[in-house]
């Protein structure tokens, strides 16, 4: 690479999940991203999943689209052609650098290597995942910090931590803010509203929304038990909705047994992403009251569909909602406190959607590709 040209990268998307979960979406959205860079910024190549390549390929008609070997679905076949596969790919693609924008990366990779470390949690947070979990990430990330040329987290607070658990060299990390798609999610119409509470049999009932992964590290058991402490003397108690993925939270079920048979509380699952918006933006609040984040896409999302949103000053969370966003503790008891304050606020509440989706136009993932470029081009240097 000759000073100044812009430097050629492989970016691994193999990771992406079908359901286009948090990982998903910091993947298409940066991606959507550089294409406006290529040429000029960078020279890129992409591999993804065979279900992937025509969605890249249309989103990204200037760069070159690898479809990965089919057997990649599956995760252990995924890493191993991580080590074998994809370095191999590297050097048939020309690349001078090769992204991973999932913890784990080539141990030998022939070319700069950068690496996505999305969170610390894994260590400052570990009783809230199993043992296998938590075993497999800590290698990833201790093996990224040794092994990346730069390695990007996306809050300040993940690249702090870094530095004080593992003494992770503060040169060699990037911190690259996540995005949102601000066409995706914005302030829903009516329609989009009343469309999504005859998908979920609301009716005109008013509701809370939690859309995330049911992972113990998400608290929803305490946000159950914290909501309907706060709704069940109410003459008309909003409705809880827990939407996304199933997780492995067993507690959640406990929870979900303790609340009166007079309380609503619906379990959807994955929500079309078309709906997400009306969900949102339609709840009384975006109720998030997480142990800690990486960043805190979900309520970045949810500030930009014009959602108060009611969360906790946990690790990343106070940097992505600032003060258009209101606190509370992982406790459920104060949850029930701060929740049935805002419910009883109206003035509150709009003032917090108002802030939070006027905060939400500050995270774009235009500004995350630049980051990215900048990290690409010190690695390929």
């Amino acid at each position: 690479m000759t000073a100044g040209s812009p430097p050629r990268v492989l970016v691994d998307a193999t990771s992406v999940p079908a359901d286009r979960g948090g990982v998903g979406r910091y993947v298409d959205g940066l991606l959507g991203s550089l294409g406006k860079l290529i040429g000029t910024g960078i020279e890129l190549a992409v591999v993804a999943l065979r279900t992937d390549v025509e969605r890249y390929g249309r989103m990204l008609p200037a760069a070159e689209v690898i479809a990965a070997p089919a057997a990649v679905t599956h995760r252990p076949a995924r890493l191993a052609w991580e080590q074998t596969g994809l370095p191999l790919l590297a050097q048939q693609t020309g690349a001078q650098v090769l992204h991973s924008p999932f913890y784990t990366c080539p141990l030998r990779a022939g070319c700069p290597v950068t690496v996505t470390v999305h969170d610390a949690t894994f260590f400052t947070e570990p009783e809230h995942y199993d043992k296998s979990r938590r075993t497999f990430f800590r290698s990833a990330i201790k093996t990224a910090l040794r092994r990346a040329d730069r390695v990007i987290v996306p809050s300040k607070a993940t690249r702090d931590e870094l530095i004080r658990l593992l003494d992770a060299d503060p040169t060699r990390i990037d911190v690259a803010y996540h995005g949102v798609d601000h066409a995706a999610f914005h302030p829903p119409t009516d329609e989009e509203k009343a469309r999504v509470r005859a998908r979920l049999g609301l009716g005109g009932s008013e509701y809370v929304a939690f859309l995330g992964a049911k992972e113990p590290r998400k608290n929803v058991p305490n946000l159950i038990r914290g909501w309907a402490q706060a709704v069940r003397d109410r003459s008309e108690p909003p409705a809880l909705v827990i939407a996304g993925g199933q997780g492995h939270d067993d507690d959640i079920d406990r929870a979900v047994a303790e609340v009166p048979a007079h309380l609503r509380l619906l379990r959807p699952g994955y929500l079309r992403y078309a709906d997400l918006p009306g969900f949102l933006g339609g709840a009384m609040v975006a109720a998030y009251p997480s142990y800690g984040e990486g960043f805190g896409l979900p309520i970045l999302e949810a500030m930009a569909c014009a959602a108060p949103v009611l969360t906790t000053p946990r690790l990343s969370l106070p940097e992505v909602g600032g003060d258009a966003v209101a606190y509370t503790s992982e406790d459920p008891a104060q949850i029930a406190t701060d929740l049935g304050a805002l419910l009883d606020d109206e003035a509150r509440r709009l003032a917090l959607a108002k802030a939070g989706f006027d905060r939400a136009k500050e995270f774009t993932w235009e500004s995350s590709a630049e980051v990215h470029v900048a990290a690409w081009r010190r690695a390929s240097a």
